[in-house]
C-alpha cells in the first residue's frame, strides 16, 4: 500500500512540475532560512556552557551612582576577590583579570621585529582552577604563581614558535619587559566570552596589590561552592559595602557612607551568572561587546514566520489546484476508497515533497553557509555527520510534511463524489476565509519585517551622519606611537611639516571605543560634601588635540603654549558645566585625587583652573548620552591623531610610514581612520541589520509564492464568470482589476495590523540607544515604503495569473465548466 502511495505521488508531481518546483522552491527556502538560524541561535545561546563547572561560576560586577553619572561596569576592586574568600564561605575559589589590550611584543633571542598583537589581559593563577582550561604545555598547578611568566594559546605559540618548543621562551613587551613562557593552552572555543591570547601573571602588577576599594579596574570571577545560594550570597553585599567602601569613602572623599547614599550616590555590587554575560550583559568596561538576548528571539521569530509562510504556500496551492484532483477523488472513493487511504495518499505526497525540500534546503545552507558566516561574523558549519542532526532532520520532514499536509489531505479527501464527477465542485468554496486568512498572516509577517528592516537602517544611517560635537573625517590615528619614546614629540613635529598634514596630536584618549577612559572624582576647590562631586572623564592631551578633532570651543580659549600655567589647565565639556552648576565656569577651581602616597595608603589632590569650555562631543557609543568630561595638558602617547589632506591618500600614507621607519625602525606601522574605528563600535548593529534585511527579501520572496497560489485558485473558482464577462464585452483591464481587487483588501488589512506592531517592537529595540531617530518622524516613510513593496510585489505575483484568466478563451472556459 505505501508502495503505491509513492508511486502515485511521483506521478502527481511529475505531472504538475510547475507547482511542484514552486512548492518545493518555497519550502526548501523557508527551511533553509531555518537551519541557518539555528544554527546561529544555538551558537549564542551555548556560550560558555563548555566549562565544566559554569553553572557555578559568576562574575561580580558594580553599579555606581555618583552625582549625574549613573553606570553598571563589569569590573570591581582589586581587593575584591580576596575579600569574597575569606568573608563568605559559599564562594569556593576566585580570580581576577586586568584587561591590557595590546603590547609591541617580539622573540627575545631572535631578534626579530615586533609585532602587534592583542589580547593580552593580567590574570590570577586561580583561572586555572575555575575555568576549563587545557594545557598542551607546562603545569597548570604552577602557572602564573612567578612575576614576569605568561600563558599563551597555542595558535600564538605556533606563531612565534612555528617549529614548537615554546615553553620557558622569553617574549618582550614594548621593548621594556620580558616575560617567560610557562604554559601553552588551547585555543578558547568561538562562543567564549573571554577570548585572550596572552595571559600575564597578575603577581607582577602593582596596582592588584593595593587596597582600594573605590577604584574599579579589574574583571573578578568566582566560583560557588555545590548548593550555595548566588542570592543568598548577593544579599549579604550591602554589607561588604559597609565594611570596606564605606571607610574609604568617609577618607578618601570626606563623606559619611549615609550622606554619600542619601544624596542619591551608590556603590553596590551584584552577581552575573556566567552563561548570561554573552546575551544578558550590557555592562561596561567588558572583555569585548557582547550579543543581545532581543536578536535571539528575533531572529528565532523569523524563522518560525518564514517557515509559516512556506507552509501556508504549501497548503494555498494544493488546494488551488483542488479542482484537478477532484475527479482522481471521486473515482477513487467510486471505487471503494475510504477517506482514510485517501488521506495518507495526500500526507505521503505532502511528506514527499518535503523530504526533496529539505534536501535542497541542506544544499542551499552548505552553499550559502559561508557568506552567511561573513555577515554574521561566526565561523557555523552544518554538523551532518551530527546525529542529533539527522535526527532533527527527519523529524523536522514529518512535522512540517505533516502539518503542511494535513488541511490539504483533509480537503481533498471531504469530496462528494456525486457533485465531483457531475462536475460541480463546491467543496472548495467554504476554505476561502481560510485562504485569505493565511495570505493575510503572510501580508502582515512580510510588512512587520519590512518595517523593521527600513527603521533599522535609517538607525544605522542616523549614527552615521549625527553631529558629533568633533570631525572625524579625514583623521589618520597611527597605533602604538609610545614605542617611538623620547622621539615621539620630534616625529609629530615632523609630520606637521608636510605640506599633506594640517595638523596632529598626540593622546591615548578618542573618542571611540578601545581607548583610553579614566573616571574620576573631582569636587570644587575647598571641602568635599556628599553633594558638590562630580563623577567625570579626564583626558590627559597635548596642546593640538583640540584643533586636530576640530572640536567647537563654547566658552573661554583651547589650550596654549603661551600660556605656561596651562600645565596645571583645564577644559571642561557643556554637560560638566551642567553638573557642577558653574554660572561662569571660566576661572573656577576643581580638585580632584591627581596621585597616590604609597607610603600613607592614601590619594592625593590636586587643583586645577578652568580655561574653556569645549562643546559636547560624543566620545562613547549613542547608546549612551554625553557625560562630564575634562581635558587636562598631559602624557598619554598612545596614538598620534592626524588630520590630512585625502586629495593623494596613498601618496600621503607612504610619506607618513616612512617618517615612522626613520624613527622607529623595526617597530610596526599600525594606523587606521577614525572614521572607520567609530563605525567599528556598530559592527554588531551593522551585522544583524544585514542579516535582517537578507532573511526579509527571503520571506518576501516565499510569500509572494503564497500571492501567486490565491491568484491562481481564485483564477480557477471563477473561470465560468470570467467567460460570461468577456462573452459580454468585458474588457482584459476590467478583469485583471476585478480579480485584484479582494487582494488590496487583503493588504488593507495586514497594513492596520502590522504598522503597530511593528513601531512597538522597534520602540523597544530603539530604547537601547539614547540618541535615536524620532519614530514619530521616520516610521510613515518606513510604512510608505512597505506599502509600496507590498503594492508591487502583490501586483506581479496577481497580475500574471489574472492575465493568463482574462487572456483565456471564454468558448474553451465555458465549455470546460
Amino acid at each position: 500500500m505505501w508502495k503505491n502511495y509513492l508511486k502515485t505521488a511521483f506521478r502527481n508531481l511529475l505531472k504538475q512540475k510547475f507547482y511542484a518546483i514552486i512548492n518545493i522552491l518555497g519550502l526548501a527556502v523557508g527551511i533553509t532560512c531555518c537551519l541557518l538560524i539555528v544554527l546561529f541561535v544555538v551558537d549564542e545561546i551555548s556560550f560558555d556552557k563548555f566549562h565544566e563547572k559554569s553553572d557555578r561560576i559568576y562574575r561580580i560586577g558594580a553599579h555606581l551612582t555618583i552625582g549625574e553619572m549613573d553606570g553598571r561596569v563589569a569590573v570591581v576592586s582589586a581587593p575584591m576577590a580576596q575579600a569574597m574568600i575569606t568573608d563568605f564561605p559559599e564562594v569556593e575559589n576566585a580570580t581576577r583579570f586586568r584587561m591590557r589590550g595590546s603590547y609591541l611584543i617580539k622573540h627575545k633571542e631572535s631578534g626579530s621585529e615586533n609585532v602587534k598583537e592583542n589580547g593580552f589581559v593580567f590574570s590570577d593563577p586561580q583561572i586555572f582552577d575555575i575555568f576549563t582550561v587545557k594545557f598542551l604545555e607546562g603545569d597548570k598547578n604552577t602557572a602564573l604563581k612567578e612575576p614576569n611568566t605568561l600563558v599563551l594559546t597555542k595558535s600564538k605559540a605556533d606563531k612565534f614558535f612555528p617549529n614548537g618548543g615554546a615553553l620557558n621562551q622569553i617574549l618582550t613587551l614594548d621593548n621594556r619587559w620580558d616575560y617567560k613562557i610557562v604554559g601553552v593552552i588551547e585555543d578558547w572555543p568561538a562562543n567564549s566570552h573571554f577570548r585572550q591570547d596572552y595571559l600575564l601573571a597578575m603577581e607582577g602588577l602593582d596596582e592588584s596589590k593595593q587596597p582600594i576599594w573605590v577604584s574599579h579596574n579589574f574583571n573578578t570571577y568566582i566560583l560557588l561552592k555545590e548548593g550555595a545560594d548566588p542570592a543568598g550570597l548577593e544579599a549579604k553585599f550591602p554589607g561588604m559595602v559597609e565594611k570596606y567602601v564605606g571607610p574609604q569613602i568617609k577618607s578618601f572623599m570626606n563623606v559619611d557612607m549615609k550622606d554619600f547614599e542619601k544624596s542619591g550616590n551608590r556603590i553596590s555590587f551584584f552577581l552575573q551568572p556566567l552563561t548570561d554575560i554573552h546575551l544578558k550583559s550590557d555592562l561596561d568596561v567588558d572583555f569585548s561587546p557582547n550579543s543581545d538576548i532581543v536578536y535571539v528571539w528575533i531572529f528565532s521569530a523569523i524563522a518560525i514566520i518564514i517557515l509559516l509562510i512556506a507552509s501556508i504556500n504549501f497548503m494555498n496551492l494544493s488546494t488551488a489546484r483542488s479542482a484537478n484532483r477532484a475527479k482522481e477523488v471521486g473515482v477513487r472513493k467510486v471505487l471503494g476508497s475510504v477517506r482514510g487511504n485517501l488521506i495518507s495518499q495526500f500526507l505521503v505526497e505532502s511528506i514527499l515533497i518535503t523530504f526533496i525540500a529539505f534536501v535542497v534546503a541542506v544544499i542551499l545552507a552548505e552553499a550559502f553557509l559561508p557568506a552567511f558566516n561573513q555577515i554574521s561574523g561566526k565561523s557555523l558549519v552544518l554538523p551532518l555527520n551530527s546525529p542529533w542532526m539527522i535526527l532533527s532532520l527527519l523529524l523536522g520532514i514529518l512535522l512540517v510534511g505533516g502539518l503542511s499536509g494535513m488541511y490539504p489531505a483533509f480537503f481533498l479527501s471531504s469530496f462528494e463524489p456525486i457533485f465531483v464527477l457531475k462536475g460541480k465542485l463546491s467543496a472548495g468554496s467554504g476554505s476561502t476565509l481560510l485562504r485569505s486568512t493565511l495570505v493575510v498572516v503572510q501580508f502582515i509577517a512580510s510588512i512587520v519585517l519590512i518595517i523593521s528592516t527600513v527603521l533599522i537602517y535609517q538607525q544605522m544611517n542616523f549614527v552615521q551622519n549625527k553631529k558629533l560635537g568633533f570631525d572625524k573625517e579625514q583623521v589618520l590615528v597611527i597605533d602604538d606611537t609610545y614605542s617611538l619614546g623620547d622621539k615621539i614629540t620630534t616625529f609629530k613635529e615632523e609630520l606637521i611639516k608636510r605640506p599633506d598634514v594640517k595638523t596632529a596630536t598626540i593622546s591615548s584618549f578618542l573618542p571611540v571605543e578601545n581607548t583610553d577612559r579614566n573616571n574620576t572624582v573631582f569636587w570644587p576647590e575647598g571641602k568635599q560634601t556628599e553633594d558638590n562631586q562630580v563623577l567625570m572623564q579626564r583626558w590627559n592631551v597635548d596642546f593640538d588635540y583640540i584643533p586636530t578633532l576640530a572640536m567647537k570651543m563654547a566658552d573661554g580659549r583651547a589650550f596654549s603654549r603661551e600660556f605656561s600655567t596651562d600645565s596645571m589647565a583645564m577644559i571642561i565639556n557643556e554637560t560638566a558645566v551642567k553638573n557642577f552648576g558653574f554660572e561662569n565656569p571660566i576661572g573656577q577651581r576643581i580638585s580632584t585625587f591627581d596621585d597616590f602616597d604609597d607610603l600613607l595608603q592614601q590619594p592625593v589632590a590636586a587643583t586645577y583652573t578652568v580655561v574653556g569650555v569645549v562643546e559636547d562631543f560624543h566620545f562613547e557609543s549613542l547608546r549612551q548620552n554625553v557625560s562630564a568630561l575634562c581635558l587636562t595638558i598631559g602624557k598619554s602617547p598612545g596614538f598620534i591623531s592626524v588630520r590630512v589632506n585625502t586629495e593623494n591618500l596613498a601618496e600621503t600614507i607612504a610619506g607618513i610610514e616612512k617618517t615612522w621607519k626613520e624613527f622607529g625602525p623595526g617597530q610596526p606601522f599600525n594606523y587606521a581612520f577614525l572614521d572607520d574605528r567609530f563605525n567599528e563600535m556598530y559592527k554588531a548593529e551593522q551585522r544583524m541589520s544585514s542579516i535582517m534585511t537578507a532573511f526579509t527579501l527571503l520571506a518576501i520572496l516565499v510569500a509572494c509564492l503564497g500571492l501567486f497560489a490565491l491568484a491562481a485558485f481564485m483564477a480557477e473558482q471563477r473561470t465560468r464568470e470570467i467567460g460570461i464577462r468577456k462573452v459580454l464585452g468585458a474588457e482584459i483591464r476590467h478583469i485583471v482589476l476585478l480579480l485584484s481587487r479582494d487582494f488590496l483588501k487583503l493588504i488593507a488589512i495586514s497594513f492596520v495590523i502590522s504598522l503597530p506592531i511593528a513601531i512597538y517592537g522597534m520602540h523597544l529595540w530603539l530604547r537601547d540607544y539614547a540618541n535615536h531617530i524620532d519614530l514619530k518622524t521616520v516610521a510613515p516613510w518606513a510604512a510608505m515604503i512597505a506599502a509600496g513593496i507590498t503594492l508591487l510585489i502583490t501586483f506581479i505575483s496577481v497580475s500574471s495569473q489574472s492575465l493568463k484568466a482574462a487572456l483565456a478563451n471564454p468558448v474553451d472556459s465555458l465549455r470546460n465548466e
